[in-house]
């Protein structure tokens, strides 16, 4: 199968940045194909991002710790949140406007997030599966067991000891 042409003309002009930039405001995707130095710029990959949100998969590891960037990308599409970097995944305002989108990106936070009561809580009103992920100490949080036991009653396998005995929990899970 021939490689497309915006594919070819991307990889010979990978190092001029008007070109790359023009490219990647029609199509964000050819930010792969841009030369590694531009791929850590930040106007070409904002542009990039703001065209194809996905893209962010490509940018530099510096440009995956860049606030602006990762948020443009994440608010937009939730689980590249996989691709933040560094200071990002204490974040929690990064972490809310993906979580909004996907509250699978639960997974992709660190622990400290994951201890954090509002962050889950919004992971669950999204996903509620995604309680497995939560701190322990939160899968006893009654507020957060009873929002995902109302939307799907297979958390319960999930939730705290203590709260597996809640009588609203038991009765949702054998309603």
């Amino acid at each position: 199968m021939p490689v497309p042409i915006e594919i070819v003309k991307m990889q010979e002009n990978a190092d001029n940045k008007e070109y790359v930039k023009a490219q990647v405001q029609i199509q964000g995707s050819l930010l792969e194909f841009a030369s590694s130095t531009l791929r850590d710029d930040e106007e070409i990959v904002m542009e990039a991002v703001k065209n194809n949100p996905e893209v962010l998969e490509f940018a530099s590891d510096r440009l995956k710790e860049n606030k602006q960037i990762v948020y443009e990308s994440v608010s937009n599409v939730g689980w590249t949140y996989c691709y933040a970097k560094g200071k990002l995944l204490q974040d929690k305002e990064l972490l809310l406007a993906g979580l909004k989108i996907t509250g699978q990106i639960l997974y992709y936070a660190d622990a400290n997030m994951r201890d954090d009561e509002e962050v889950v809580l919004e992971a669950v009103k999204n996903k509620p599966i995604i309680i497995k992920y939560a701190s322990l100490r939160l899968r006893e949080n009654k507020q957060i067991g009873l929002t995902a036991m109302q939307k799907d009653k297979n958390c319960y396998e999930f939730l705290g000891e203590k709260l597996k005995q809640d009588e609203e929990i038991l009765n949702i899970k054998n309603a």
